[in-house]
């Protein structure tokens, strides 16, 4: 498999009987589960704390909690990993769930293949904390990072789902600023449009079996409050986009949200931006997340280390 590490691949590898396995799991989980039309927000939570605790890091680690500008965070440092680098991860689930806990491992994964060390955070979560709250939390604690622990070009910004949209919008947010920005951004399967506009939440309502159309609107709606869902500190594929650092998306082709990561990276690029998008063939949403299972997901992250080492 020959990748370049610029302009836009598909790629395509055999799926493996765990990826299969898996897939298998959650096609049952979506066929039975029922739309209410409402969200148990308990639930959610606890059922993806239930799901990060299943896969675990590929390699020993050393965590050390940290107090970042007042925002809940945690240093990890893989065995055998360079302090050179920083990775700040951002955790996905959707504005209204997802920890430091849940997403320890994806965040040493990532950290490990760069060959860096990564600090996490616990950013506030909606609705009991809405918009701007996690974009302000983010901003703090980088803030933090760059102010005695790290320089900013020896920093990459990390980030999944509404985490891999957070980190967009954060880097706006900096340059809109004039503060530093990192050396680099990388965008797991990011929710760039709040509008929920892209042509794939319709042409992708059968083929992604994790993401719910009805519990992301409401989820949206929570985190939003009165907020206007084109904001683009809410959603960066509204925003001017020049000025940014180098972007490297990853997102699967079955995924409701390939159309947010796809007219990202085309409005990215006619704004002068570097950015690199892969498009996984058959990878269902957040798979880097079962690496430690799943063969395609160790594949993914290291080509996630990969572009972090050449940026830096």
């Amino acid at each position: 498999m020959t990748i370049r590490l610029s302009g836009t691949d598909t790629i395509r590898i055999k799926l493996s009987w765990q990826y299969r396995l898996l897939g298998g799991y959650f096609r049952m989980v979506k066929m039975f589960s029922r739309s209410s039309g409402s969200v148990d927000l308990l639930k959610e939570r606890m059922e993806l704390e239930k799901l990060g605790a299943l896969f675990k890091p590929l390699a020993p680690i050393n965590c050390m909690k940290a107090d970042a500008n007042g925002v809940p965070a945690e240093w990890i440092a893989p065995s055998g990993s360079s302090h050179r680098r920083t990775v700040f991860f951002v955790h996905g689930g959707s504005y209204v769930s997802g920890s430091i806990s849940s997403y320890r491992a994806l965040a040493a994964n990532i950290a490990h293949a760069a060959d860096a060390r990564a600090l996490i955070i616990d950013y506030r979560l909606a609705p009991e904390n809405r918009y701007p709250a996690a974009v302000e939390d983010a901003a703090a604690a980088y803030r933090w990072l760059i102010g005695s622990h790290a320089e900013p070009g020896k920093v990459v910004f990390v980030g999944d789902s509404s985490g891999g949209s957070l980190v967009l919008a954060l880097a706006v947010y900096l340059r809109d600023r004039g503060e530093p920005l990192p050396a680099a951004i990388v965008s797991l399967s990011p929710m760039t449009d709040l509008v929920m506009s892209g042509e794939t939440w319709s042409t992708n309502a059968k083929s992604d079996i994790l993401i719910y159309p009805h519990k992301e609107r409401e989820f949206a709606r929570m985190y939003l409050g009165d907020a206007d869902p084109h904001t683009p500190y809410a959603s960066p594929l509204y925003a001017d986009l020049k000025g940014l650092p180098p972007i490297f998306i990853q997102v699967g082709t079955p995924e409701l949200l390939l159309s947010d990561s796809t007219r990202f990276a085309e409005r990215a690029r006619a704004a002068g931006v570097d950015v690199t998008i892969e498009q996984w063939e058959g990878m269902q949403h957040d798979w880097h997340f079962t690496a430690n299972f799943v063969p395609e997901g160790r594949k993914a992250i290291a080509r996630i280390g990969e572009f972090i080492r050449s940026r830096m």
